[in-house]
């Protein structure tokens, strides 16, 4: 133990046996008395200790284990496609934004309704995506078992990156399952 936490538990120890003979000294004495009042005086010099020995056995309860990191496209591999679908990227709010897509990796999460499931696809290399013309891309689900059901043939979804929709799209094809 160091020091500081020494002299806490010797001053918490001085206190609480101060504090006992207050109530001593509270319980024995008469009503009215000025050792009666001195008795819960030394009563009352307990009560900022209390808070200490709370926060001490606090710490002193087990932990839970800290919540597991949510599953991630870092962990998965290679690219799996697992839907064909139409992409038709929206013009955005920006003149000097209305670039084309370039090549590289996107995630996003594809939404249905009010659910949304996360997702990734690609633009080849040499390639770009213009906007609002429609654009057949393979798509892979993070987690596809349970995303597929919710992704038929012909239907429709937009594209969430961040906080804005960047795109509507439908399901063309459903790949088949590799196991």
């Amino acid at each position: 133990m160091t020091t500081i936490q020494v002299r806490r538990r010797l001053i918490v120890i001085i206190l609480l046996c101060v504090a006992v003979g207050g109530a001593f000294l509270r319980h024995y004495a008469e009503r009215g008395s000025t050792a009666r009042d001195i008795g819960t005086l030394l009563m009352v010099l307990w009560v900022p200790i209390i808070g200490n020995v709370i926060a001490w056995l606090i710490s002193k309860r087990p932990r839970r284990a800290p919540p597991a990191a949510p599953p991630s496209f870092d962990g998965v591999g290679a690219f799996t496609p697992h839907l064909l679908v139409e992409l038709k990227f929206r013009k955005p709010a920006l003149p000097s934004q209305d670039v084309p897509i370039g090549a590289g990796e996107y995630r996003c999460a594809l939404v249905i309704d009010n659910e949304g499931f996360s997702a990734r696809w690609f633009v080849p290399q040499g390639e770009v995506l213009e906007r609002a013309m429609p654009e057949a891309l393979e798509v892979e689900f993070l987690s596809p078992a349970v995303a597929r059901p919710k992704f038929p043939h012909g239907a429709v979804f937009r594209v969430l990156i961040g906080d804005s929709f960047i795109a509507d799209g439908r399901v063309l094809q459903s790949r088949p399952v590799i196991t």
